[in-house]
């Protein structure tokens, strides 16, 4: 077995018949358990790169792995992104007709757990996220902060071993994000994830064990 457990050989992705070189032959080892932050400008690729990771989009030109074997090769990738990996996104992405409970036993539904067991998870998630006096609330009745703790709760129903935040505090004001922050790298050091973080803060990503930095579609030595 890979001692990566992500890693992109030569990773590309183009987009307008290749008039537009998202990436450029990107190649990043991440080792199991890591935090680490994909750094640079708007437009350099970084989200691109982050969904190739996720198995949310293919490359136009080399691979991913996870733990040694190409996404390509996965029979189902739903499973893929539903049991190895949690997404946080900086829009949050809740659904507005969902409580904050049942936002998070969203992903559970095509699981194992009964509908007592998938309430009994989702509640335990949003107590560990700081929500516990929340759960009934509906994503309009939430601050900012609140919602997006609800989609860290969410993204970790599945117990994931990655985590892939794309600008998680882009939408935040600095307190905020400062706590969402400290959250997620709680998390992470509590469950020994392997935390990926999208910034284009520098101040964001300092918050990481190491950083890349990508320009262009490429990254930058």
């Amino acid at each position: 077995m890979s001692e990566y457990v992500l890693e992109t050989r030569d990773l590309a992705k183009f987009y307008d018949g290749g008039r537009i070189q998202a990436l450029r032959g990107v190649d990043l080892q991440v080792e199991a358990g890591e935090f680490v932050a994909i750094r640079g400008p708007s437009g350099s690729g970084k989200s691109t790169l982050l969904h190739l990771m996720g198995g949310l989009d293919t490359p136009s030109r080399g691979e991913v792995l996870h733990r040694g074997r190409s996404l390509s090769e996965h029979a189902d990738l739903d499973a893929y992104r539903s049991q190895r990996v949690g997404f946080v996104f900086q829009a949050f992405h809740l659904l507005p007709a969902l409580s904050a409970l049942r936002n998070v036993q969203v992903p559970m539904c095509e699981g194992k757990l009964n509908r007592r067991q998938r309430r009994e998870k989702a509640e335990t998630l949003l107590r560990e996220v700081g929500l516990e006096e929340r759960f009934d609330q509906y994503p309009n009745e939430l601050s900012a902060g609140e919602r997006q703790r609800v989609a860290i709760a969410r993204s970790l129903a599945n117990g994931p071993e990655i985590l892939l935040a794309d600008e998680p505090t882009g939408n935040l004001d600095s307190e905020t994000a400062a706590k969402i922050l400290d959250l997620l790298g709680g998390l992470q050091s509590e469950r020994g994830m392997t935390l990926l973080v999208v910034t284009h803060d520098p101040e964001v990503a300092e918050r990481a064990r190491r950083q890349v930095h990508l320009r262009n579609g490429r990254v930058r030595a």
